[in-house]
């Protein structure tokens, strides 16, 4: 009995990186589901969101974070508060970039990374976009990054992928069971998240604004859940849209409610599919000023760290 214990691997494996990068894509091919925003828009991650991966002799707990970026108001002080406790936490680091960034973007975050003591893979993403240049070429340019990634993080390990087309992915989760410690599960083996139901209806809802609408609407938003009453076969929901305007109010709703309706369409096309469930979505919008600067409002939204 005790040593089948022991050969069971578990571990806390954090993916870190700048915004955009692509962090919660892989997150979503790593855990096979869809349980992180993945847009083309920067800052969609805000929240620190665990994905659980099981086999009967493994458990793999992914956890994706907000992009790290120089804080401009508390929300965003909350996210890079986020990131820097994946640093704390982890057996084994995912720090992601792309072909396009600059390496020596956001210093201050990459010097506390290459301090740690762990297991840290380096991921360039993206290299599907080097795709279009001639062989020889693309291979330089790869191979030019990889040396100025290892000039600045020498005891990563450094893997070229493409998360969205899932190049990598598998050499990717087959080097971190090598690496995960042995331990018991820290969750139970059918769990694939730590976040409740409502947090993935808030999300999905987010999503689609994200989505839809332009300019800094997107950022100025966040949703609330108020109501969540499930039974066999279908799931009400109530939830609020909270702007720091009135002319983003108005801009959510839209000339007749349809930029509105149009949200909650898709939004409830998208939970149906999410909990396999048929959806009534009731959604309002409310004006809450200010609440990306507010300690009290980010308490309430869950963003404040204990």
């Amino acid at each position: 009995m005790n040593s089948e214990k022991l050969s069971h691997k578990a571990g806390f494996v954090n993916i870190v990186g700048n915004p955009n990068v692509g962090k919660s894509t892989l997150m979503n091919q790593l855990v096979g589901e869809r349980i992180s925003i993945a847009t083309f828009k920067a800052q969609t991650t805000r929240h620190r969101i665990m994905g659980i991966v099981n086999t009967p002799e493994m458990q793999i707990v992914f956890s994706d974070t907000p992009g790290v970026l120089k804080p401009n108001y508390k929300l965003q002080e909350s996210m890079l508060a986020f990131s820097e406790s994946a640093l704390q936490d982890a057996d084994v680091l995912l720090y992601v970039t792309d072909v396009v960034e600059n390496p020596e973007k956001n210093m201050d975050f990459l010097e506390k990374v290459q301090k740690l003591d762990l297991p840290v893979i380096l991921l360039i993403n993206k290299i599907d976009e080097l795709a279009s240049e001639t062989s020889s070429t693309s291979q330089t340019r790869l191979t030019s990054i990889v040396e100025k990634w290892h000039g600045l993080l020498p005891k990563a390990e450094i893997l070229p992928i493409s998360a969205k087309n899932k190049f990598g992915v598998d050499m990717l989760l087959k080097r971190i069971q090598e690496l995960l410690p042995e331990s018991p599960a820290y969750f139970d083996k059918d769990q694939l998240t730590d976040k409740p139901a409502r947090f993935f209806v808030s999300e999905i809802i987010r999503e689609k604004i994200l989505l839809y609408y332009d300019k800094e609407i997107p950022y100025s938003v966040e949703v609330s859940v108020e109501r969540f009453k499930e039974d066999d076969k279908h799931i009400h929901i109530n939830a609020v849209i909270y702007v720091e305007r009135d002319s983003q109010k108005g801009i959510i709703i839209g000339h007749q409610g349809v930029a509105l309706k149009k949200v909650s369409t898709e939004a409830r096309k998208s939970l149906e599919k999410f909990f396999d469930k048929a959806i009534y979505l009731e959604i309002f919008v409310k004006v809450d000023k200010d609440w990306r600067s507010s300690d009290r409002e980010l308490e309430h939204f869950g963003y404040n760290l204990d």
